[in-house]
């Protein structure tokens, strides 16, 4: 019995990416920064979490140690684990981003190809020729924002403006996405999803990697709150991936929470969506009880990075750190003799960074499973090796890019 789980916990990076500064991100270090902020008491909350960082079963697989061959800092407050259980290592990625789309496809097996296009920081931010279609081909009155900004923040300014004139709100950040609010009862939810399904189109040939919806409700702007309804619309792998290797070969693939939309559907034979990272555990557990030999179980776990990287909360994301972290015996109960789990992130997202956008950062990579021995292994030169050594466990042929690491 053979199954493999590869689980991403969104923006987790450990920081020490060679080329971190051509992305303006020298410094970073999402985890490493994190701890220190909770060592030193700044991420303390009354009636909450405080106190070092406190993550024993991820520390215990290596994680620490993971943190500080990438950077030559052990975790701030972390136990250094002489022996841990997991096959533990850093990966650096070759594809030019760092978004969750060029980081999952490259976990995936397949580096990015090409540059994406990324939208300037001037007001407007959109060209006109493409706010003009948007607004032609689906009949709107016009469009907010049109600027970068941050998701929670344009809603609260301009949701009232929204709701009174029927103009979507429209905007970008550093990654290459345009992102659309729009209330779901005044506007409605159906009506911003085919919104944002013409604006995919539209965008396919600017090779913009991600459209996406994102709805809210409430009628000011001190009740306005996004609603789990989020849709990602990504521009299709140009290449097959793991999830197309493994569905070709007759067996699963068990996408958990936004997975399918990532890869577009392909490869998913089973979609399993989730809006937050205890539903997404709840649906990987449930994988991983119906997976049979060969599947393939693919979670990305986004709480951290939509939550607490982005909105730059220190003691939010440690916290959610630690709820993750207590909860890995469940899954770990579940596993078979033959499983393999890789335990990784797609990107960095460190939340004492100036502005509010993804870091360009190396990734923890966490092997372990029933009988895999706990030892070091080589540095990754591209996240690509993980889907080569997936592929390599569940027997399938070799992938296009990586080398494996088991």
């Amino acid at each position: 019995m053979k199954r493999a789980l590869i689980l991403v916990m969104d923006s987790v990076g450990i920081g020490g990416a060679d080329d971190a500064a051509a992305f303006g991100d020298e410094g970073a270090d999402t985890l490493g920064h994190i701890a220190e902020a909770c060592a030193a008491g700044r991420a303390d909350v009354p009636g909450g979490r405080s106190g070092a960082l406190h993550i024993p079963n991820m520390n215990a697989l290596g994680l620490g140690r993971a943190a500080e061959a990438a950077t030559g800092r052990h975790p701030s407050g972390l136990a250094r684990i002489d022996r841990p259980s997991a096959v533990w290592t850093y990966a650096g990625e070759i594809s030019k981003g760092k978004d969750t789309q060029s980081g999952h496809w490259e976990i995936a097996g397949l580096p990015v190809p090409f540059a994406w296009h990324y939208f300037p920081t001037t007001v407007p931010a959109f060209p006109k020729s493409l706010t003009d279609a948007m607004i032609t081909q689906a009949g709107l009155p016009g469009l907010l924002g049109n600027k970068h900004a941050s998701g929670t923040e344009i809603i609260a300014e301009l949701g009232e403006a929204h709701m009174r004139t029927g103009k979507p709100i429209c905007y970008t950040s550093a990654d290459s996405v345009l992102q659309i609010a729009a209330h779901e009862e005044t506007f409605g939810l159906d009506r911003l999803y085919d919104l944002c399904a013409i604006t995919r189109r539209l965008c396919d040939p600017l090779r913009v990697g991600r459209v996406i919806a994102r709805p809210f409700l409430g009628d000011s702007a001190e009740t306005f709150v996004r609603t789990p309804h989020r849709r990602d619309y990504a521009l299709p792998p140009p290449a097959p991936t793991l999830l197309d290797a493994v569905e070709a070969s007759g067996h699963d693939v068990y996408a958990v929470g936004k997975i399918s939309d990532i890869f577009v559907g392909r490869g998913a034979t089973q979609v399993l969506k989730a809006p937050d990272n205890a539903s997404q555990f709840e649906r990987t557990l449930e994988a991983a009880r119906a997976a049979q030999d060969g599947d393939l179980v693919f979670t990305n776990f986004i709480d951290f990075d939509q939550l607490y990287g982005h909105r730059r909360d220190v003691a939010g994301y440690a916290a959610c750190l630690e709820r993750f972290d207590a909860r890995l015996p469940e899954l770990t109960a579940l596993l078979r003799p033959g499983d393999l789990v890789v335990l990784t992130a797609d990107h960095g997202n460190d939340p004492t960074f100036a502005g509010t956008d993804h870091t360009r950062e190396r990734i923890p990579v966490l092997a372990f499973g029933p009988g895999i021995d706990g030892r070091p292994a080589r540095p990754l030169a591209s996240f690509a090796d993980i889907g080569q050594t997936v592929a390599a466990h569940l027997g399938l042929p070799p992938l296009r890019h990586g080398t494996t690491f088991l």
